[in-house]
């Protein structure tokens, strides 16, 4: 029987992508923890390098054959008017992404009211999570969150915290501080401590990201860019009118309301490749870092929005966005044609109906 979390998987679990959050600028912001606290700019921000497990998002694919329909599926998107918010590849940088370990502070954590629409998709709650003293929910500057949608940039309000003691990343969607605990809409907890399936959680099952990826382990920190490597695909937004309808295509596992009939429009879940032969003279050394990652790993498509790339907030990173030369604006010249589609599977008839993998 189809979950009433379907409800939720089409038109609320939908991340960043919603697109109607103001695009934030890079650069240094801080968070003012209380007396005697830790704040939780003092940690480096997360990556996704996590573990040595193997991860779909984490796959080499530089040397993967091309699809057979890639070509058809690009001159769909070109024709569909392609990225999003004017055809340009802009970055986003309204998340944040906590670091924690073993002494950071633990919160109760409880459903809101019709947690999880009933569905089988999220963790159980209540239960508990590291919270390192000056995190922010996204949109917010404290933990407080606006889940109605009502206040600009706020709605979503994801909390996305990785405890690399435990290897865990905590991903929570509509989260909100009450009193000592924090509330929730629903909550997502990636062991990276394991190798997960090409279907990820389960079938039909959704995430803090629509497609049913972990958010933080496809977000580039500035932190990550910085060092050199950037070892995971980037998550990638298109437009719900520019997504093919009613089905998504593995490493996704879930689509969040894609609205095109066009038997090529781009699938959730769909691979998309920078061509090797790109020309990388006119970027900056840091930019080619994430321009070896999208030839290495490439991109993800993950939620329906506008702005097509998630970066991480820089506010609680050692290495600031501002000073390693990347804004929002640094790939808006790539265009589609720039890309090729690999590793396209067998596209999967969207039910909602999400049977978790063990």
């Amino acid at each position: 029987m189809r979950s009433t979390f379907a409800v939720l998987g089409v038109i609320a679990v939908t991340c960043i992508g919603c697109g109607s959050h103001t695009v934030s600028s890079p650069g240094p912001s801080s968070t003012v923890a209380g007396p005697g606290t830790k704040s939780a700019s003092s940690a480096p921000a997360a990556d996704a390098d996590l573990s040595g497990s193997a991860q779909p998002w984490s796959a080499d694919v530089s040397g993967a054959a091309k699809s057979d329909r890639s070509d058809a599926i690009l001159k769909t998107l070109t024709n569909l008017g392609g990225w999003g918010n004017g055809n340009v590849l802009q970055t986003d940088f309204a998340i944040s992404i906590f670091n924690a370990d073993s002494g950071t502070p633990r919160m109760d954590v409880v459903g809101l009211e019709d947690y999880c629409g009933g569905g089988p998709d999220c963790d159980s709650v209540p239960t508990k999570m590291p919270v390192p003293e000056g995190a922010n929910i996204e949109g917010s500057q404290d933990l407080s969150c606006d889940i109605s949608g009502d206040t600009e940039g706020q709605g979503d309000c994801h909390l996305l915290v990785a405890d690399r003691d435990e290897q865990k990343l905590y991903e929570l969607y509509q989260a909100n501080q009450s009193g000592d605990s924090m509330t929730t809409q629903a909550m997502f907890i990636w062991d990276l401590s394991k190798s997960y399936p090409e279907n990820l959680r389960g079938d039909q099952c959704t995430s803090a990201d629509a497609a049913g990826f972990p958010i933080s382990a496809m977000t580039p920190t500035a932190d990550e860019v910085a060092s050199g490597t950037v070892n995971h695909a980037l998550r990638f937004i298109l437009p719900n009118d520019r997504m093919k309808a009613d089905v998504y295509v593995h490493p996704a596992t879930h689509a969040g309301g894609p609205e095109n009939l066009a038997p090529d429009a781009p699938p959730y879940g769909v691979r998309f490749r920078l061509k090797p032969d790109f020309d990388e003279s006119g970027y900056s050394d840091s930019e080619k870092v994430i321009l070896k990652a999208l030839k290495t790993h490439g991109m993800l498509l993950s939620d329906g929005g506008e702005i097509a790339l998630t970066f991480a907030d820089d506010r609680n990173s050692t290495a600031k966005w501002a000073d390693l030369g990347i804004e929002a604006q640094s790939f808006n010249d790539i265009g589609v044609d720039q890309f090729e589609v690999v590793e396209l599977g067998e596209e999967i008839p969207l039910t909602y109906d999400c049977v978790r993998n063990p």
